[in-house]
């Protein structure tokens, strides 16, 4: 059974950074790309970033590139994204999921559906 756990959420100014974590059991962790998505009060649940499943690509959002970062550590089965200069609608629930195929991101890597499971999600709030 596959598993993922998020962590490090939590409260933050604007302007701020933080770093949250999804630890992965039951799965080769290394031969699946890993992706966040997140989803704010009343609004559909959207892609933030996707890492490949030898961390040598990634692929964000407009909306965070250049202040948020991807990455993997496939000896600790952990996905990582480094969250800077945080914005107030930066704030929603983060939540980790692994892609449906080993060894493949798809040009539709932002798609919810190319993704099988996912984690329960940490919620960061960014105060302005």
């Amino acid at each position: 059974q596959v598993q993922l756990v998020e962590s490090g959420g939590g409260l933050v100014q604007a302007g701020g950074s933080l770093r949250v974590s999804c630890a992965a059991s039951g799965r080769t962790f290394s031969n699946y790309a890993m992706a966040w998505f997140r989803q704010a009060p009343g609004k559909e649940r959207e892609f933030v970033a996707v890492i490949s499943w030898r961390g040598l690509t990634a692929y964000y959002a407009d909306s965070v590139k250049g202040r948020f970062t991807i990455s993997r550590d496939n000896a600790k089965n952990t996905v990582y994204l480094q969250m800077n200069s945080l914005k107030p609608e930066d704030t929603a629930v983060y939540t980790c999921a692994t892609y449906r195929r080993p060894y493949y991101v798809s040009s539709t890597y932002y798609r919810k559906e190319e993704y099988d499971y996912w984690g329960q999600g940490t919620q960061v709030t960014v105060s302005s």
